[in-house]
Parts: C-alpha cells; sequence; structure tokens
C-alpha cells in the first residue's frame, strides 16, 4: 500500500506544524530576472482555476512583516549585503508561515513566483558562503515541483529594456560589477544564472527554454502540473476507498 503523500521539509521542519496536515501542493516557478515567472504563475493559475482547483500565489517581497521596509531600504539604494540577504530571510520566513502554510493546509494549489533558490543564488552572487545562505533557508518545505525558467543573460536585455531599462538592484550595482548598469547587470545576472543552474541540478528542477514562444511553454507547464495534480488526487481517493 502507498504511503500517503505529505510535504517535506529540508532540514528537522517548521516548529508547531505537522507535515501531515498539509495536502495541499506546492508549487515553484524559479528563473532570473526578466525571464517570465510572473507571467507563467499567472497563466497557470488561471488554467488551474478552469479546472476547478483553489490556488494562491506568492513571492518575494510579498510579506506584511518585511515588504514594505525592504521597499524603503532598496529606495535609498544603501542597503548592505548581509541587511539585504537576511530582509530576503524574513520577507521569505513571513510568507511561508502566513501565506504558504495556511494555503497547503486548506488544501490549495501554492504557486510562487521563485522560491528560496533565487534568494541563494542572489546571496552566493554576492559573496554570501554557501553554507551559510543554504543553512539559513534550510527550515524551507520541498516543493512538488521546481520549474526553472532558463535564459542566458543575453536574452534578457530586450526584455529589460522593454520593461523600462535597467534596476540598480537586479544589475547587482551594490557591488558593484562593472563601470555602468549594463556592464554590472551583464555581470551579475550571468553569475546569479550559474548558480542557479548548479542549484538546479543539485534540487532536480525541471529546466524549461525561457526563449521559447510564451505560449508553447505557457501549454507545457499547464499539461505536465494538471497531470500532476491529477496523479496525486488518484492516489487519495485510492486510499481512501481502501
Amino acid at each position: 500500500m502507498n504511503k500517503p503523500r505529505r510535504l517535506e521539509s529540508y532540514a528537522e521542519g517548521i516548529p508547531g506544524v505537522d507535515l501531515e496536515d498539509l495536502p495541499g501542493w506546492l508549487i515553484v516557478i524559479e528563473g532570473p530576472d526578466h525571464a517570465g515567472r510572473s507571467t507563467h504563475v499567472s497563466r497557470l493559475r488561471a488554467h488551474l482555476e478552469r479546472l476547478g482547483y483553489a490556488v494562491a500565489e506568492t513571492g518575494l517581497s510579498r510579506s506584511d512583516l518585511a515588504s514594505r521596509g525592504l521597499r524603503r531600504a532598496k529606495q535609498g539604494n544603501t542597503l548592505g549585503t548581509n541587511a539585504f540577504n537576511l530582509y530576503y530571510a524574513t520577507d521569505f520566513a513571513d510568507r511561508l508561515e502566513r501565506q504558504i502554510v495556511p494555503a497547503l493546509r486548506a488544501g490549495f494549489v501554492m504557486l510562487t513566483d521563485r522560491y528560496i533558490w533565487s534568494l541563494i543564488a542572489r546571496a552566493i552572487a554576492r559573496g554570501a558562503d554557501r553554507d551559510w545562505i543554504k543553512n539559513v533557508y534550510s527550515f524551507a518545505l520541498r516543493p512538488d515541483a521546481v520549474f526553472y525558467l532558463r535564459a542566458e543573460v543575453e536574452a534578457l536585455v530586450p526584455r529589460v529594456l522593454a520593461d523600462g531599462g535597467f534596476d540598480y538592484w537586479e544589475s547587482g550595482m551594490d557591488l558593484p560589477m562593472g563601470e555602468d548598469l549594463y556592464e554590472s547587470f551583464m555581470k551579475y545576472q550571468r553569475r546569479v544564472i550559474q548558480e542557479l543552474d548548479a542549484l538546479g541540478t543539485e534540487y532536480g528542477f525541471e529546466t524549461i527554454d525561457a526563449t521559447r514562444p510564451v505560449d508553447e511553454n505557457a501549454e507545457y507547464l499547464a499539461e505536465r502540473v494538471s497531470a500532476m495534480l491529477a496523479v496525486t488526487e488518484s492516489e487519495r481517493e485510492g486510499r481512501t476507498s481502501a
């Protein structure tokens, strides 16, 4: 007889949370800045809701506890590297407790626009110790699936320009890594992508070519996630009838 499906934690779990009581699904869309994550989260949510699933979503800087402070700190372009990393860790911890876990407990499909790996990759790109930053996020839940929208940095530049130009933080100008926004963006994002590639191999991401047509990738994601949820539901029904 199959064991009941359950989410797992990467480390010792979340204090006060019984992972057996989280019947929902945790689906992550990862990728560098301007890879199309938000678009695919939105389209995937619409698809799943049409199928009758209850869906919630979250993403970076959306916690009630830390988001406003983080935005204010970034506006001055004076946020130090350690403070940058810990602000985002606080934001994630608050969203995990107040958004992700409640949605999973209620049986929702929780879609998250980036998860811990973008945070880890960006921290390492800014010089953080690899083992230390992984340990910072070791309380995170292991997702049911991680889809990594991958693109080389050269393919991201036209999207950046179409979206209004280079951003100080997305370009790693707090380090900096070049003489201007463009040069720093290229070097910083190349380093982030390199780290995401390594994390994808380590944690088993499913890599998707982000340069393919949006409709093509959206259809693929819809099919993959729908099939995964249907299999899980079938297993649950089988255990119930048994």
